[in-house]
């Protein structure tokens, strides 16, 4: 399999697209590409194409675009985890693993007990989500939403299966294998969800599941609440 390469600048087939920044660097310095060097394409929006080296500069490599090949890697539904985000490498983590599980959507969340200062949004989560596109052969980008308070959280779409993370919840085992539908996630701060909040969740109709008895990082129990939610779709 080639080297995949991601665009910022939107693909077409038979045209010369010039990779720039940090992917430009990686090609010229660490893989040393030349003329004629086979790359696999792919601009975030799905979809992938051949392509092959045709020229370079000091900071640009430019890449003749072949056929799109139409390979998709997305889940069968959309999935939207809702978490705080930690700081530092835990955010890298979650989102790393985030994206190579087939979430959609990131929502960073507000809650009662959400602590100030966690990871900001910008360009170094958006690398983060790129480098894990590639390594996992992703065609689209994880979307890292808008902040969210917990209330605006709780009123997303009535229609999708709705999971928040607590303990005492019901097991996962009891609804990982419900039918498939778009699926909205919520795992909540270090210190956990408060008890209002999880009497509002289940008022607007979420339901409550449980990840065991042992007590979880935010990334952790992110990740583990989002790979139950693929469950249905990969048995």
């Amino acid at each position: 399999m080639s080297r995949r390469v991601f665009s910022e600048n939107p693909i077409s087939p038979a045209s010369v697209v010039a990779i720039g920044d940090s992917e430009a660097h990686h090609l010229l310095h660490v893989l040393r590409v030349k003329p004629g060097d086979a790359l696999t394409l792919f601009d975030g929006a799905g979809g992938e194409f051949a392509g092959a080296v045709v020229g370079k500069s000091r900071n640009t490599v430019d890449v003749q675009v072949g056929e799109r090949l139409p390979v998709e890697r997305e889940l069968p539904f959309a999935l939207t985890l809702a978490a705080p985000l930690p700081k530092g490498d835990r955010a890298r983590w979650l989102i790393e693993k985030a994206v190579e599980i087939g979430v959609a959507r990131l929502v960073p969340l507000q809650t009662e007990r959400s602590e100030a200062g966690g990871a900001k949004g910008g360009d170094k989560l958006q690398r983060y989500i790129v480098e894990a596109s590639k390594q996992c052969g992703r065609n689209r980008l994880l979307e890292i939403a808008p902040a969210a308070a917990w209330d605006e959280w709780l009123a997303a779409a009535a229609e999708s299966r709705r999971w928040v993370a607590h303990p005492g919840g019901v097991a996962l085992c009891e609804t990982a294998r419900q039918p498939l539908a778009p699926t909205l996630l919520a795992v909540g701060p270090e210190g956990g969800f408060t008890d209002a909040e999880i009497a509002a969740a289940v008022d607007a109709g979420w339901d409550v599941v449980g990840l065991g008895p042992q007590i979880m990082r935010i990334e952790t129990a992110a990740i583990a609440l989002a790979t139950a939610a693929t469950l249905s779709a990969v048995r």
